[in-house]
């Protein structure tokens, strides 16, 4: 079942990368008393999300959090190292946290999955964003098909 506007962040443990390797962070360290901006998209290092959703994050992330966001997280079906990576790519330092869910268990308690089987990706996310303050979710954005509109920064700056 797929989660929606008022439901519950549900229990999962992800991971991140820091100066000592890969750590376990709960969705109760990343939601609890906070309201966080959460984007999800299908992988790291893939055309539109290196190009486009994670870019938007990054420019936007002072006006987001001017809007009361106190936490940026961007969530992949990837692995931390792999998170890592990308964050230095994209040239992330403190604008947005780099969630890793390596077995996909957080997108599937959301319902979120998406099957990229055709494409050789195997299990992944769909491309979403969502707004959730202490847990709940108060904005939740999927994309349909190979969209990328409502996920984007932008799309959540004027939904705030």
């Amino acid at each position: 079942m797929t989660i929606k506007v008022g439901d519950k962040i549900p229990q999962a443990n992800l991971m991140v990368a820091t100066k000592d390797g890969p750590q376990p962070i709960t969705t109760d360290e990343i939601f609890k008393g906070k309201r966080v901006a959460l984007f999800a998209l299908p992988g790291a290092f893939t055309p539109t999300c290196s190009a486009k959703h994670v870019p938007g994050f990054k420019q936007h992330a002072a006006e987001l959090k001017a809007k009361g966001v106190d936490t940026i997280a961007c969530l992949s079906v990837n692995d931390a190292f792999v998170m890592k990576a990308w964050a230095k790519d994209q040239g992330i330092e403190d604008e947005m946290i780099m969630l890793a869910d390596g077995n996909g268990d957080f997108t599937k308690a959301v319902g979120l999955e998406l099957d990229g089987s055709r494409f050789g990706m195997g299990p992944r996310s769909q491309r979403y964003s969502l707004i959730a303050k202490d847990g709940v979710v108060e904005q939740l954005n999927v994309e349909t098909g190979g969209e990328f509109r409502v996920s984007s920064a932008e799309y959540l700056l004027e939904h705030l």
